[in-house]
């Protein structure tokens, strides 16, 4: 019984870490929390992350639901912006926020 509670927790968290783990996601996420923004906005918010990478993970994050594309005045001026599903991701990011300070603090202690 123990070995099926733990397969399912292993489970739901694999398939978390899938749609938002890696070193991008969650930031672009992060950096869109404020409102829609384009490409190069969103490139100058995560830096270090190139061009290429940017493209892929955008393209990860609309087919998983988190953000749409759109062109509200013209081709030239893409925004990408959150879904309203994404939203259900700010307890998360704050939960991993506090728990980050706590151990940071944890092992900072001299």
């Amino acid at each position: 019984m123990a070995n099926e509670n733990c397969i399912r927790t292993f489970s739901g968290i694999e398939d978390a870490l899938y749609a938002i783990g890696g070193k991008w996601r969650l930031r672009i996420i992060i950096a869109l929390f404020d409102g829609a923004c384009r490409f190069n906005e969103i490139q100058r918010a995560v830096s270090g992350i190139s061009a290429k990478v940017l493209t892929d993970e955008l393209r990860h994050l609309g087919l998983n639901g988190f953000i749409k594309r759109s062109a509200p005045d013209a081709p030239a001026m893409i925004h990408y912006e959150l879904t309203e599903y994404s939203q259900t991701l700010r307890p998360v990011v704050h939960a991993l926020h506090d728990w980050g300070k706590a151990h940071r603090g944890r092992i900072m202690r001299p």
